[in-house]
């Protein structure tokens, strides 16, 4: 009998390691984790959506969880219509507004990010004028089941990003007041792990 898989992808700087603590969520399912290569969404999103059609033709169904840049890269990969449901933490649901966000952070205009095509910033981040054209260029569209999960201190999306987003697309939105962008904690954790239990998706 075929069982239903989890594809787990990581946020940045994570791994598909990461989906040992989603096992005991999912009983009665295979989860499995995606230790993807490609930094960029044009690229990610194909890994993912392979890696959806792989575990789709051999299961069951498949459910999907994903992590900040993970959810995001997951948008972009045209994997939705293979996905029963999908969990979304601390999602990065606005790139473009990040983006610009950061570019404002580093004192970079659009016409210096254009005219340099990459630029590195001091806090770490690389700002790319390519990026930020595909980005706007491909709006994501989503149209899977999803819950998502969010932090109050999310210092990445505004509450009112995640909130537009989650209207947009008939999402159920579950706030945790305190938590962070990374879920990490003994006790964030234990209020993502109710999160998944209460939704009633896996019985």
């Amino acid at each position: 009998m075929k069982k239903t898989a989890v594809l787990y992808v990581h946020g940045r700087g994570g791994s598909g390691a990461e989906c040992e603590h989603y096992r005991p969520l999912f009983p009665g399912c295979e989860v499995f984790g995606l230790d993807y290569k490609a930094q960029v969404p044009w690229e990610a999103g194909a890994e993912i959506r392979k890696a959806a059609e792989g575990l789709r033709a051999g299961h069951e169904g498949l459910i999907l969880a994903a992590n900040s840049i993970g959810a995001f890269f997951a948008m972009n990969s045209g994997a939705d219509p293979l996905i029963r449901e999908a969990f979304f933490i601390s999602p990065i649901v606005d790139m473009e507004g990040l983006i610009l966000r950061m570019m404002a952070m580093a004192n970079v205009t659009e016409a210096e990010l254009r005219d340099r095509g990459v630029i590195p910033t001091d806090f770490g981040e690389e700002l790319s004028w390519e990026y930020l054209s595909w980005v706007r260029q491909h709006p994501a569209t989503w149209t899977a089941p999803t819950h998502i999960l969010y932090g109050s201190c999310d210092n990445l999306t505004p509450f009112e990003d995640i909130r537009s987003f989650a209207e947009r697309h008939g999402a159920d939105l579950a706030v945790m007041e305190g938590g962070e962008h990374w879920f990490h904690t003994a006790e964030q954790l234990r209020f993502l792990d109710d999160w998944i239990k209460n939704t009633g998706v896996v019985k």
